[in-house]
């Protein structure tokens, strides 16, 4: 619990406050049936109206009391919530930032939306609970069954029998909610997931006439969580009839018991009508507690979800960086017997004895089959990933070695999925560059051949984009993003499949600025097209995990079977590379 500590600190004056304030309802709702039983006996049995009026004004005072501390409790609870889940939801969204691909691919995006959002909202509304009810309802528990006893402890006898009863049941509510809200939570990740898929690729759905196909897979995700809810719900269902139902019962045996004794003469009228108040108390204050520790049993099942990402070990840290200052100055990349596997079949390696050099400012093209390697390959530099077994180096250092920033910092990557952002094209291309100069954003955009498309738009640089980059298309939105990586100045620049949507006039202008703007940098070119990588410095060529080719095209046409196949495959009847 020391974390959630460090969460209550900074408010403690408001988590001390709430219930504190909220002890002067407590003491209000103690003395006004007193207070109503003394009008009742002496008051209005004595027709005393200047007693009545007395004890009318003191009761008058003690509600102007509990309004204020009521107020004043509720308004800290609140503060105090709210801040304890905000600084929580930062430090997840922190947590997840600093998630290294492998842990990525542990949690869904829906999972790690609905921990950030639904999880952190359980876990505020109980604490605010807490707060409110966690003075007053044991306040009320001992206040009114003190006073119960004072007043007639043969008739208080009678709530000691239902109270055992109650706890008995409330108990086995708690025990059979924990699960059930655990598996809802899980149903509530299932359908965001669901969710989140359908509208991001709502134009493949449409395209494909396969709304009907989502519908009934949302429908089932939709009636799986409200089957889970109403499983959850039906434990809290029971919950009020059987307060309720003791309630009722306790009240009928304490107004027929009490009835007797006022017909015997043993009890006053006003001192019935204040004992029935306090025993409403006492078992208001049970179901109190009970609404608690049920709000508590489901957040009990958010925060085991907010732990498990808060407590997931980062593979990929800074922690044995030996030179954390040292940045990447030439881009010089060598791989020296890598092999490499995914998460928890990393003896199933994808990359199997990987081994070459790249000179500084040299381009080096990777192409082969889907499935061969080339992504995993290229993710090693910027170590998006760890190798499983041998190096890899970045100016003769191993990349274990540098500080994630400075490393990061010296490599720009463009992915085969092209990701803009919302907000203008301008903001987008400062992700390469946050300081960066309009005349150097045009530079970038220029040498990737966008400049062009962005200055017809009627707001140019300013125009809003949509989410994904969706009022754009796959060619433009490729060359966005080879601009923003540009803007990045980069030693090593790493472009995965990134041309694949621009036209072979276009990709050719956009590899003649890569030659003259970016001579000094190290290129590595993703493609499925040998155009597209003939003009390389060197190319591999991967089949299976492996290089099964290394060398310039003309050599590689020569010697490796794998290129000749891929060439000959592309090659037209003009006997040109077709596109």
């Amino acid at each position: 619990m020391e974390r959630y500590r460090n969460y209550i600190r900074p408010y403690l004056a408001a988590f001390i406050a709430g219930p504190i304030l909220m002890l002067t309802e407590v003491a209000g709702e103690i003395a006004l049936p007193k207070m109503m039983s003394l009008i009742i006996n002496n008051g209005v049995a004595n027709h005393d109206v200047g007693y009545i009026l007395r004890i009318g004004a003191a009761m008058i005072g003690f509600a102007m009391l509990m309004l204020l501390g009521g107020v004043g409790g509720t308004f800290c609870a609140a503060k105090a919530s709210v801040s304890f889940s905000a600084d929580l939801r930062k430090d997840l969204f922190h947590k997840v930032q600093q998630f290294s691909f492998k842990n990525i691919d542990d949690f869904s995006t829906g999972s790690l939306v609905t921990r950030l959002t639904n999880d952190v909202q359980q876990v505020q509304m109980v604490v605010r609970m807490a707060l409110v009810m966690m003075f007053r309802a044991p306040g009320m528990f001992v206040g009114a069954l003190i006073m119960a006893f004072t007043m007639n402890a043969r008739l208080a006898l009678v709530i000691l029998v239902v109270i055992p009863l109650l706890s008995v049941g409330i108990g086995l509510v708690l025990k059979t909610a924990f699960p059930r809200f655990t598996v809802m939570q899980k149903a509530i990740d299932q359908l965001n997931s669901g969710v989140q898929e359908a509208l991001t690729n709502v134009r493949v759905i449409k395209s494909f006439v396969r709304e009907d196909f989502e519908e009934q897979k949302f429908e089932e995700n939709n009636k799986r969580l409200k089957d889970m809810s109403l499983r959850a719900m039906n434990v809290v269902i029971v919950t009020m009839p059987m307060m309720t139902l003791a309630m009722n019962v306790t009240m009928l045996a304490v107004v027929w018991y009490g009835g007797n004794m006022i017909i015997g003469g043993t009890m006053q009228v006003g001192d019935l009508s204040a004992f029935t108040t306090y025993i409403v108390q006492i078992l208001m204050s049970l179901m109190m507690l009970a609404m608690i520790f049920l709000q508590a049993s489901r957040a009990m099942a958010s925060l085991k979800r907010i732990n498990e990402v808060l407590d997931v070990d980062i593979d990929l840290t800074d922690e044995e960086a030996k030179q954390k200052d040292l940045t990447v100055s030439r881009g010089l990349v060598e791989f020296r017997n890598v092999s490499f596997g995914y998460g928890k079949r990393q003896n199933e390696a994808v990359l199997h004895d990987i081994n070459f050099t790249a000179k500084p400012g040299q381009t080096i093209g990777i192409i082969g089959s889907t499935g061969s390697g080339k992504t995993s390959l290229v993710q090693l530099i910027p170590r998006l990933y760890d190798v499983t077994a041998g190096q890899v180096l970045v100016d003769g250092v191993d990349v274990r070695e540098y500080s994630l920033k400075h490393l990061r910092d010296g490599v720009a990557m463009v992915l085969q999925k092209n990701v803009l952002f919302s907000g203008t094209i301008e903001d987008n291309l400062r992700w390469g560059g946050e300081e960066a100069t309009r005349e150097e954003i045009r530079a970038a955009a220029d040498s990737a051949q966008a400049d062009g498309f962005v200055t017809s738009f009627a707001k140019g640089y300013d125009t809003e984009m949509g989410q994904g980059g969706v009022n754009v298309s796959g060619g433009q939105k490729q060359r966005l993003c080879i601009a923003r990586a540009l803007l990045k100045q980069p030693k090593i620049l790493i472009l995965d499949d990134s041309t694949s949507a621009v036209d072979t006039a276009t990709e050719a202008k956009i590899r003649e600025c890569f030659r003259t703007t970016l001579k000094d940098t190290t290129k590595f070119i993703i493609a499925q097209r040998i155009g597209s990588v003939e003009e390389a410095d060197q190319i591999l060529v991967m089949d299976e995990g492996q290089i099964v080719g290394m060398g310039s095209h003309r050599e590689l046409l020569a010697s490796c079977e794998a290129y000749q196949e891929i060439y000959y495959s592309q090659k037209d009847r003009s006997g040109e590379v077709s596109a």
